[in-house]
């Protein structure tokens, strides 16, 4: 799952890089509201954590834009203006959920965790698809109710895997949400993990649609795309 992180302040925004990337994120940032547009605009991301008062260009600015631009990530809205009529404005500018400031980084996980699944139409954090079972809040994947120890890198790709469960997820759209943009996208990058994968779930598990990219065995059907 990828997340972009908009806070101006170093603390704060290494605190919630640190946190979500424990709960399973691959985290990139921005500190000022020109470089968060541009970032929301073009990149997909699962989850956009967002401070309102930004340097450049306010927060509720930002969100305006990418809602009118067509952006349909989740945004948390993070804030020190704590008054009702602020939340209001957020929400109206498009915003699906909003944390005041101060704030526990327990509950921010845990509603970041909720909307990356009401985004993807999951209700629960466990993931039941054929033999594979994917709990979101630990962290951790079954087969047949065994447990397999995963990478965090191969944890990211399965659980991606089972919140699309209904349809094949072409290799360039794991690829941008499996690594950052420092890291080196490489086309096989992604073959790599699916091999791994599968040799510690087993066969039936990962399934491939030739020229299209790969699903999940009980989720997507073999025509899905």
């Amino acid at each position: 799952m990828r997340a972009l992180v908009v806070e101006d302040d170093a603390r704060i925004a290494a605190d919630l890089e640190r946190a979500l990337t424990a709960a399973g994120f691959r985290v990139e940032s921005a500190a000022d509201g020109d470089t968060a547009w541009f970032r929301g605009g073009t990149e997909n991301y699962d989850l956009i954590v967002l401070d309102l008062n930004l340097p450049r260009l306010d927060g509720l600015t930002v969100l305006k834009r990418w809602r009118a631009e067509g952006c349909e990530s989740p945004v948390l809205i993070l804030t020190a203006r704590g008054g009702w009529t602020e939340r209001v404005e957020g929400i109206d500018a498009g915003a699906d959920d909003y944390l005041p400031k101060p704030f526990r980084m327990e509950e921010l996980i845990a509603r970041a965790r909720a909307l990356v699944r009401r985004a993807g139409g999951r209700g629960t954090a466990t993931q039941q698809v054929g033999r594979l079972t994917v709990d979101l809040n630990r962290m951790t994947a079954a087969i047949d109710g065994i447990p397999v120890a995963l990478t965090p890198l191969e944890f990211r790709l399965i659980a991606y895997l089972a919140l699309n469960r209904d349809r094949t997820v072409p290799p360039t759209e794991l690829l941008e949400h499996l690594y950052g943009d420092d890291d080196a996208r490489e086309a096989n990058a992604v073959e790599a993990v699916i091999t791994r994968l599968r040799r510690k779930l087993g066969a039936g598990v990962i399934a491939t649609r030739r020229g299209f990219g790969y699903h999940l065995e009980g989720g997507a059907a073999p025509g899905a795309a």
